[in-house]
């Protein structure tokens, strides 16, 4: 059994290294590491999709200003869904919040559509911690966002045609059942070939096929 590790970067050529001679390297490190058997581990990279979705690039990118000298002009950073603590400008720490949008906070959601990141930089004056935190939007693919809708999202649908009522059949009226003498001839009553049976001097009459019968 082969253990396949994928390792996501924004810049996928400098985890290969030059003809893949990085990558070569990482994976006995990995090996001895993790106390995996040998040559039972591969590594592979694999590039992000959008960079301006994914916490960890964010957060690192960020850390690289901070070692850079930039901790001073945080505040004109267009920064967004970032918290930074520590020792900024000041020898008292404090913690300065960069909010931007809707996000939520609490629930399912918070585990399905939070992207979340946390680094450190170890500076001179200290230690500043950086968090940042990356609301995803609903995708169906599952790419780039979470597959999950929100719960509180409301769907409109467009109305459906109107159907016309028809209006209710008429009752009809209740007949009593047809007494024998009664019903109504179905066979051809008025041909010639008929045989008519006459007995008393009754005019009730009545048909079976073909022949009447009268009392």
């Amino acid at each position: 059994m082969r253990t396949e590790i994928i390792i996501r970067a924004t810049r996928t050529q400098n985890v290969l290294g030059e003809k893949g001679r990085r990558i070569r390297e990482l994976t006995p490190l990995v090996q001895k590491r993790f106390k995996f058997p040998e040559h039972n581990v591969e590594l592979y990279a694999e590039r992000v999709n959008n960079r301006g979705l994914c916490a960890i690039a964010q957060a690192e990118s960020l850390r690289y200003k901070l070692l850079g000298g930039l901790a001073g002009l945080l505040w004109r950073m267009e920064l967004k869904g970032v918290i930074v603590s520590g020792k900024l400008r000041a020898q008292r720490a404090k913690s300065m919040k960069f909010k931007d949008g809707y996000m939520v906070s609490s629930g399912q959601p918070v585990k399905e559509c939070i992207d979340s990141a946390v680094r450190h930089v170890l500076l001179r004056q200290g230690v500043l911690g950086i968090k940042v935190k990356i609301m995803l939007d609903w995708d169906p693919t599952g790419k780039l966002g979470s597959k999950t809708p929100l719960p509180d999202n409301v769907v409109i649908h467009m109305p459906k045609d109107d159907v016309v009522a028809l209006p209710p059949k008429e009752v009809e009226e209740y007949r009593p059942p047809l007494v024998l003498g009664d019903e109504p001839c179905l066979c051809p009553c008025q041909s010639k070939s008929m045989v008519t049976f006459l007995s008393g001097t009754s005019s009730s009459r009545f048909c079976y096929f073909g022949v009447f019968f009268s009392n």
